[in-house]
């Protein structure tokens, strides 16, 4: 209250006070006896008719209006609301009586960036309900109160928790069962109407599911970008909702299997066990940080005999754990595109895996995959060398043949692939190898950014390797760069200038493509410098493993042999004929030539 509202109150205070003192009406005189006379009602009767009326009438009114509005679900509209919980070494699902739904999930095994509780969802965040069509219209099961019973089952030797919601109304009777396996993060859910065909007008289930989904990780921006809405059709296709996008929606008509809130690290999902009939989906990226993304989802649940089933996924991003739980849910892990997820999806998740039944130190783990990766490429790293080292033996030649045509670089083009042909060399024998490799190096791209192993382990200096190394916060922003400094980053670009002018030496490169090596790894240090340090760590240790293969190979690599097998095939190739594919670009650029002279 602010001065001007204080002494506006007590001005009138004063005003009320000197009217009742010298204003106010006296009271009138009490009318004198009269002989009427009335008759007298015992006090006892009056005192039971104001106790009836004070306790039956309210509960009446409640009645009638429950009645009125929920019709033979009225009955279930009474009730205490109370909560319960099911549990194993992984999760906790918070339930209330009231509605017999999802209040809270907790996953055990994890924290928050800041070491808080890791919860998915909360009564504070998220809005689930099911809703029937009834004679009374549309009715939330959330209205409704429901009495629970905890009881337990072992299903092929792994115990099982369940508690069983009933809400009753005379014969009639909703329930809502939830099982919880130990040692898993999938909720199994049915649903079962007795006694109440009549009152419901349709046979689907009404999901609407509104959640803001809580942060859990530092980097809010690295989070939004991993974040959206995943959905996998009965046909068997995956699709989701852009996830740059600041609102994004789709309603989708074709049944469905599921549908995902996917996270970087942590994915809530629902399943049905048959198919949803339709969806609607839409998501939004707020403005504040109090959540990740806001998403909500409206799905349509068909009743067989009255009855529904389901299920729900809280839990981590583990590749080869959502293999286990529907067809299509390991996509809410993002393994790249379909030339690289391969190598991902059935090299690198197993050979992690593996290593971490026998190393706790994921920086070790790292260093082993490019050790692991960069021996069995070895043949094609040889290959590359060689292929290299022919191309720099015949560097006289090619130099010739420049001098020879300089103002006609398509002639030279015709004469430099005529040598190749009697030398016996491949011009793409030193870089095809390296494009095989290729799928390896951009695999990582994708695997690293999302692997939930990797999450809050230290290595060094790096306290998170799912997230950047910072050794130096910058007191400004550097366009595309950032405000802090990368160490992982910075030896990774070093190390790649390094390999190469190492590599220049060796090859026949010359004019801006051998300056380009040198610019590369500038530019990967802007695009990586705020991605995790255990994908720079990654290139960092490859680049040196690379290096160092190299240097060895050299020392048993001798170029005067090399010279001797080219002149070898020199000889032997004096009247051989041009190969089909020799004679076509031959052709290919004399026409060229031909339409650049007409020109």
């Amino acid at each position: 209250m602010d001065r001007n509202q204080a002494a506006g109150l007590i001005l009138f205070a004063a005003v009320l006070l000197i009217y009742s003192i010298f204003f106010a009406p006296t009271p009138e005189p009490l009318p004198e006896e009269s002989n009427i006379v009335t008759q007298a009602i015992p006090q006892e009767s009056v005192e039971e008719d104001t106790i009836s009326q004070e306790i039956i009438q309210p509960d009446s009114i409640q009645d009638l209006i429950a009645q009125r509005q929920f019709g033979v679900f009225a009955p279930m509209t009474k009730g205490i609301q109370e909560e319960v919980t099911l549990e194993n070494d992984q999760i906790t699902v918070t339930f209330s009586t009231k509605g017999a739904e999802i209040t809270k999930v907790e996953l055990k095994e994890f924290k928050t960036w800041d070491q808080r509780p890791l919860i998915l969802l909360d009564n504070e965040s998220s809005d689930l309900s099911y809703s029937i069509q009834t004679d009374k219209g549309l009715l939330s099961l959330n209205e409704f109160y429901f009495n629970p019973t905890l009881s337990s089952t072992e299903v092929e030797g792994t115990p099982v928790s369940i508690i069983t919601f009933i809400a009753k109304a005379g014969s009639s009777s909703i329930t809502r069962t939830y099982s919880l396996a130990q040692g898993g993060f999938v909720l199994e859910k049915n649903l079962e109407f007795t006694g109440l065909s009549n009152s419901l007008k349709d046979t689907t289930v009404q999901i609407n599911w509104d959640d803001k989904l809580i942060r859990q990780e530092q980097d809010i921006e690295e989070s939004r970008r991993k974040t959206n809405i995943n959905f996998f059709t009965s046909g068997g296709s995956h699709d989701y909702l852009s996830a740059t996008s600041e609102e994004a929606n789709e309603e989708v008509t074709e049944s469905l299997k599921w549908v995902s809130f996917s996270q970087r690290f942590f994915t809530t999902g629902i399943i049905a066990a048959n198919n949803f009939n339709s969806a609607k989906l839409n998501q939004q990226t707020p403005q504040d940080t109090l959540s990740i993304k806001n998403v909500q989802v409206g799905l349509s649940l068909p009743l067989v005999d009255n009855k529904a089933g389901l299920s729900y996924y809280f839990g981590p991003n583990r590749y080869n754990t959502l293999k286990t739980i529907t067809p299509g849910f390991e996509n809410n892990v993002d393994m790249g595109y379909f030339f690289v997820s391969w190598v991902n999806k059935y090299i690198i998740v197993n050979l992690f895996q593996f290593l971490e039944k026998y190393f706790s130190n994921y920086g070790i783990i790292i260093i082993i995959i490019v050790l692991i990766i960069k021996i069995a490429l070895t043949p094609l790293t040889y290959k590359s060398y060689i292929g290299m080292a022919k191309m720099r033996v015949i560097k006289p030649e090619i130099d010739e043949l420049k001098a020879k045509y300089p103002d006609d670089p398509t002639k030279m083009q015709q004469e430099q692939m005529k040598l190749f042909g009697q030398l016996g060399v491949s011009p793409i024998s030193g870089c095809l190898p390296l494009v095989f490799q290729m799928p390896f190096l951009f695999a990582m791209f994708f695997f690293f950014p999302n692997a939930i192993e990797l999450r809050q382990q230290s290595f060094l200096w790096a306290h998170d390797l799912s997230t950047y190394d910072s050794i130096l916060r910058l007191p400004f922003t550097i366009p595309f760069y950032g405000s802090h400094v990368s160490l992982f980053t910075i030896l990774m670009t070093v190390s790649q200038i390094a390999y190469t002018h190492f590599n220049n030496q060796l090859t026949a490169q010359t004019g801006p493509m051998k300056n380009l090596g040198y610019i590369m790894p500038v530019v990967f240090m802007f695009v990586l410098n705020s991605f995790p340090a255990a994908l720079s760590f990654y290139y960092f240790v490859s680049n040196m493993v690379t290096f160092g293969q190299q240097a060895l190979i050299k020392l048993f690599v001798d170029d005067s042999k090399i010279r001797e097998k080219i002149e070898e095939n020199k000889i032997k190739n004096v009247n051989k004929k041009k190969s089909k594919f020799q004679q076509k670009l031959e052709d290919a650029m004399k026409a060229a030539d031909a339409n650049k002279k007409t020109k």
